[in-house]
């Protein structure tokens, strides 16, 4: 699935919406992911596919959303179709769904982008008069958190195979291989993912240890996240190519450091994972870039690491890497969809669902 992205206002310009306000805070509304409710009534979204799910009646639905940069993207869902919108700086109400037939329908509201475009405050919405928000469909009984890099985030999947993939745009957290095996094992997903990040080293001055335990995903701030509010089943931590390519590549860290403590420095990761969730699978993942291609060592310290761990006494962590793309960029779409297959077998398997 790839969407076309453009201005939801453009889109349905011209015509009359809604004046039942629905605000931010209804308690019908369904929150997913690592969400900022110090202001209930404007939430602020940061990491890629947080999400808001309802029902409603009424002929049309608007969102209203308050972007920090002006550069986020959000897909909206109505009753499974999709639109893009572009979200301008600012306060501003973008028009998703017009002409709609008597009755219930469904939305979804998914962040597109990550923390590095910004913060985006969630205002509500407005219903056709006479509409009426209703409550919210059940929630997955099942729990997935991804810990990631631009991989995980979606970073360029849906750029063109030739074509630059660095674009706002161009990133859908819906398509990553993430949300697709969440959807997949219909679970709940938090993807818990940073462009550029690594274990040892970033293309900026933190790391995904500094990171992993913030609330706001907008760079590194001191913001903490309640572990204890959502406890994931499974745990996917798709980590290592940055540092790849920084460390061999680069050799941007002095003194270079040796295998054991390249495995080292992802196994302390990995643990700090396991303390926080005792009970949770772990599927220590690689892949599907440029760290997998033959001949690079990188799976070898993943797996080593997952062996240490299972010799210490660890029983439910495992290993799965993604073969590599074939080009020099982000994975797109299809190997995305071709990942989470994998992925998705792999968890069966492990987990039983």
């Amino acid at each position: 699935m790839k969407f076309k992205a453009g201005l939801a206002a453009l889109l349905l310009a011209g015509q009359t919406f809604a004046s039942v306000m629905v605000g931010a805070d209804n308690p019908q509304l369904q929150y997913t992911g690592r969400i900022d409710f110090a202001d209930r009534a404007r939430p602020m979204l940061s990491w890629p596919g947080t999400s808001i799910e309802g029902n409603f009646t009424g002929g049309s639905l608007a969102v209203k959303l308050d972007d920090q940069l002006g550069k986020n993207f959000f897909n909206v869902f109505v009753d499974g179709k999709p639109v893009v919108i572009e979200a301008a700086q600012g306060s501003k109400t973008y028009p998703v769904a017009s002409g709609l037939a008597p009755g219930e329908h469904r939305f979804l509201i998914t962040k597109r982008t990550e923390g590095e475009e910004g913060a985006t405050f969630f205002q509500g919405l407005e219903l056709a008069d006479g509409g009426k928000l209703l409550a919210p469909p059940p929630r997955k009984q099942r729990r997935i958190e991804f810990f990631g890099d631009s991989i995980t985030s979606g970073m360029g999947n849906e750029s063109p195979d030739d074509g630059p993939d660095h674009l706002g745009k161009d990133k859908n957290n819906y398509m990553s291989y993430a949300s697709i095996t969440a959807r997949a094992l219909n679970a709940e997903a938090h993807i818990t993912s940073q462009s550029g990040i690594g274990v040892m080293i970033s293309w900026f001055p933190f790391t995904m240890p500094d990171f992993y335990d913030q609330l706001s995903a907008v760079g590194n701030n001191d913001t903490k996240w309640d572990f204890s509010s959502w406890t994931p089943d499974v745990v996917v931590v798709n980590l290592f190519q940055n540092d790849r390519w920084l460390v061999d590549r680069e050799k941007r860290l002095s003194p270079m450091p040796d295998d054991a403590q390249r495995i080292a420095a992802y196994r302390t990761f990995v643990q700090k994972i396991r303390a926080l969730y005792p009970k949770a699978y772990i599927v220590c993942a690689l892949g599907s870039m440029d760290a997998v291609q033959e001949g690079s060592k990188w799976p070898g310290y993943v797996r080593t690491a997952v062996d240490q761990m299972r010799d210490a006494g660890d029983a439910r962590i495992d290993t799965i890497i993604f073969p590599w793309n074939g080009f020099a960029g982000h994975p797109r779409v299809k190997q995305h969809q071709y990942n989470a297959g994998l992925l998705t077998d792999f968890i069966r398997k492990k987990v039983g669902w």
